[in-house]
């Protein structure tokens, strides 16, 4: 097997991350290329630092963006950098060199939903389908060429912490299927129909701009507590609502039997279309 790439350099976090690190660890005997980790952001529950460690693979932290971006711009080798579950935005000064090729993992299926917390606004949307994209990096967020893609159907119940595991998966299924048609140039690539009207979202954004609206059919409320819900990672703050005139903040919710309801204090039922019950509990502010 023969690449021309010289350097492989891997920068993200979480289970996708260490899933890539592990597989492009084990092609270094097919291709020779130099392997490197980075770390831009901390996570409590990484690994990759270990996995680095057990394969001997260059370790380095760099938090700082303007670190980063100085030691990305120093690069002098035919390097490929894969971004895995990585916010760092790359600069077009990189981006554009010759000597510098950039694969990035979105979990969404591009042109749609590009941006941050894909996973959210799929279920908050309704959407019954998903799934990841590899593509290459260009200096427009999300726009790149798109690599290869895996789908996967989103379930009546799904929470967002749920799809986000499943995507991470798909992430590794796809980076295993491409990476020797990336390493050996020769990937057919496909152009993005990059329309008007398409949406970039934010970080700063939040499903139903965080706020429960009991007013709205059960359905999309149920769909908008699946959509930000990630258990205890707490991408996102509780969400506001207003209860007999007073400011509160949603604390959990379940689906329930019928059977099952109890008056309880501070709690919500709402009726869903297949019989069940919608157990909202609140604290008032």
């Amino acid at each position: 097997m023969k690449t021309d790439f010289n350097r492989v350099v891997v920068i993200g976090y979480g289970k996708a991350t260490g899933g890539i690190l592990k597989y492009t660890a084990d092609r270094q005997a097919d291709y020779g290329y130099q392997l490197e980790f980075i770390e831009h952001e901390i996570h409590a529950l990484s690994v990759t630092r270990q996995i680095c460690e057990e394969r001997g693979v260059p370790f380095s932290s760099l938090l700082d963006k303007k670190e980063l971006g100085a030691y990305l711009a120093g690069i002098q080798e035919k390097t490929l950098i894969v971004s895995a579950s990585n916010n760092y935005l790359f600069p077009a000064s990189l981006v554009g060199r010759e000597n510098i090729t950039i694969i990035n993992f979105h979990n969404a299926l591009l042109p749609d939903y590009p941006g941050r917390n894909a996973p959210s606004w799929v279920i908050y949307r309704g959407e019954a389908q998903t799934g990841i994209t590899w593509h290459y990096v260009t200096a427009g967020v999300d726009e790149g060429n798109i690599i290869i893609q895996k789908t996967c159907e989103i379930g009546p119940d799904t929470k967002a912490y749920e799809l986000a595991e499943k995507l991470m998966d798909l992430a590794c299924e796809g980076y295993f299927a491409c990476f020797d048609a990336v390493l050996e140039e020769g990937v057919e690539a496909k152009a993005q129909e990059l329309l008007p009207e398409r949406k970039l979202y934010r970080s700063t954004q939040m499903p139903g701009d965080g706020f429960l609206d009991l007013g709205e059919e059960p359905e999309k409320i149920y769909r908008l507590l699946r959509s930000v819900d990630y258990g205890k990672t707490g991408v996102f703050p509780l969400l506001q609502t207003e209860v007999e005139g007073k400011r509160a903040e949603i604390l959990r919710y379940r689906k329930i039997l019928p059977k099952k309801r109890k008056e309880e204090a501070d709690m919500l039922y709402l009726p869903l279309a297949d019989g069940n019950l919608l157990k909202i509990k609140y604290r008032v502010l």
